[in-house]
């Protein structure tokens, strides 16, 4: 199974869970690593359970035949340099895995070896954890360093009552990116998970994450569904058995054809005479913006590759548009809305995942329900106003929290890239606009 994919949740990616009557848990810090639980009801209980620590881990000597120099001039700091093998996270790094008093730079890996001096010979960006050499120091361009330094990894542990009706700790693998929560066993009930981290000197607040609901809360199922209302000739050909031409349009979390095959597997098992061709047009760390500027012929412009395909339906995922603010989403959204109806295609937005904490003004993981970002309440205005369809993802990631899940565990690369969990939720919220039957 696929690092960071909770297998204990693994059923909620095909029906909903069957919601449980009990009340939450009241879970609060009772010490540094003990956490005081209170579980209501007719056989209530209280109570205190440790929390393990997780501790550093010891890189020695991690060899790499040359380093590149330091570029000090980009913003993303797991580009200034090399990327330490034990905080890498796809082709980005875990922002504050490494301890940053730990790091040191040899030439060898001997006893004796010559240690290199930070600031002249190289230079680090600690919090991203990338290394490189700087011009006019001792390390040359094909000179080969061994470094040696200390990270934090990541745990998921779950608080639980089990099967005789006592608490316990369940503990996860740990992992240095995306971290599962751990499977319960017979009869057990997950009160709270717990997110730990190798760097950390006790637990806080918001490392605690108590269940308070064990599913989306979908909407009631009943009256005119949005495809119904609003991608009518779709709905229509999937009813027919006529081909419908769906195209997935956006930027790299649809080149990896996740969300939008899962989709066409729920349409098709929902209805079963369904004719569906699937098109992926799909641009890494480009927005909207980036296609209506290309040029003709090339591999990504906009009428070409986008309008000259002649979808029926097309399904747009950009969260490299999430700059965007209200106005810029009216006037660029509204072009694109005009090009479609001209080609006779219908449309769903896809709003986007939750995205590093920092970079969307986030303290925290937890109490996230309302996605701050204008981009997103831009679209979900504009949506409302032209009556195109929506499939409201953020709102899924920002109700994580409340299944006990740290959205961020859920990002292969620490930063913007889900999962296949992560992918299940934007099938979610596609399949959620079409008819139960």
């Amino acid at each position: 199974m696929q690092p960071g994919f909770p297998a204990t949740l693994a059923i909620l990616m095909l029906a909903p869970a069957v919601r449980g009557e009990a009340a939450p848990a009241d879970v609060r810090l009772a010490g540094p690593w003990t956490v005081r639980v209170s579980v209501p009801g007719d056989h209530a209980v209280t109570g205190e359970v440790a929390i393990a620590r997780l501790g550093l881990v010891m890189v020695a000597s991690e060899h790499y035949d040359k380093l590149p120099e330091f570029d000090a001039q980009t913003r993303a700091g797991w580009r200034k340099g090399a990327r330490l093998a034990g905080v890498r996270a796809e082709e980005c790094t875990v922002q504050g895995a490494l301890d940053p008093s730990s790091l040191v730079v040899r030439d060898g890996s001997e006893r004796g070896a010559r240690v290199f001096r930070r600031g002249i010979d190289y230079e680090a960006d600690l919090d991203a954890g990338t290394v490189g050499r700087l011009p006019g120091g001792a390390i040359g361009p094909d000179q080969p360093v061994y470094l040696s330094y200390l990270y934090g990894k990541q745990r998921i542990d779950s608080i639980v009552l089990d099967a005789r009706g006592r608490l316990a700790v369940r503990e996860g693998l740990a992992h240095a990116v995306t971290p599962a929560v751990p499977e319960l066993g017979p009869g057990e009930r997950r009160l709270a998970n717990v997110l730990v981290s190798g760097r950390d000197a006790e637990l806080r607040t918001d490392s605690l994450f108590p269940i308070l609901e064990d599913a989306y809360p979908e909407p009631a199922v009943g009256g005119v569904s949005v495809a119904e209302r609003r991608l009518p000739n779709a709905l229509a050909k999937l009813r027919s058995g006529a081909r419908l031409r769906i195209m997935a349009w956006g930027d790299s979390v649809s080149t990896y054809k996740r969300y939008q095959v899962m989709f066409v597997e729920r349409m098709k098992a929902r209805f079963p005479g369904a004719n569906i061709e699937l098109i992926t047009e799909a641009w890494g760390g480009r927005s909207t913006l980036s296609y209506l500027n290309e040029p003709p012929g090339s591999e990504h412009n906009y009428a070409e590759k986008v309008l000259g395909q002649r979808p029926d339906l097309i399904v747009s995922e950009f969260v490299n548009d999430a700059g965007l603010n209200e106005a810029q989403v009216e006037e660029r959204y509204s072009r694109l809305l005009g090009d479609f109806r001209k080609i006779g295609a219908e449309w769903i937005i896809l709003s986007p995942h939750y995205v590093r904490p920092d970079w969307m003004g986030l303290g925290s993981q937890r109490d996230i329900d309302a996605d701050p970002r204008p981009y997103v309440k831009g679209i979900r205005v504009f949506a409302e106003r032209h009556e195109v369809a929506l499939a409201d993802a953020s709102a899924r990631y920002g109700r994580l929290w409340r299944r006990g899940i740290p959205y961020l565990t859920l990002m292969e690369n620490n930063i913007n890239h889900p999962n296949m969990f992560g992918h299940s939720l934007f099938a979610d919220s596609l399949i959620s606009l079409f008819p139960q039957r």
